[in-house]
């Protein structure tokens, strides 16, 4: 399982994620690309796609490409908010599938 956090996700989630092999889009060198430019590289080497873009969805043909998509509904974007996301992230990843579409909000 391979996992891409966007832009606009904390890179410090990564710490978060454990054993599983991920990534940031700084990390990858695609800073700066648009989200459908961005969404066709990343499903060339990742499986999922981990976002706070809540227009993602909207925007792109999501079921057209072969990764998954989580978009994560914090209180807010900063990463204590987002850190307590993860026990959901994590239990959603070993049975996510290419084109799905999950939302992981706060309880």
């Amino acid at each position: 399982m391979r996992v891409l956090l966007d832009e606009c996700v904390d890179w410090r989630l990564l710490r978060e994620l454990g054993d599983i092999d991920a990534k940031t889009v700084a990390q990858m060198g695609w800073r700066e690309t648009k989200n459908g430019a961005l969404l066709s590289m990343a499903a060339k080497e990742f499986d999922v796609f981990v976002t706070v873009d809540t227009n993602l969805a909207f925007q792109q043909n999501l079921d057209a490409l072969p990764i998954a998509v989580v978009v994560l509904h914090g209180a807010t974007t900063r990463v204590r908010d987002l850190r307590t996301l993860m026990p959901a992230l994590l239990a959603l990843l070993p049975n996510i599938r290419a084109g799905e579409l999950h939302h992981v909000r706060a309880k």
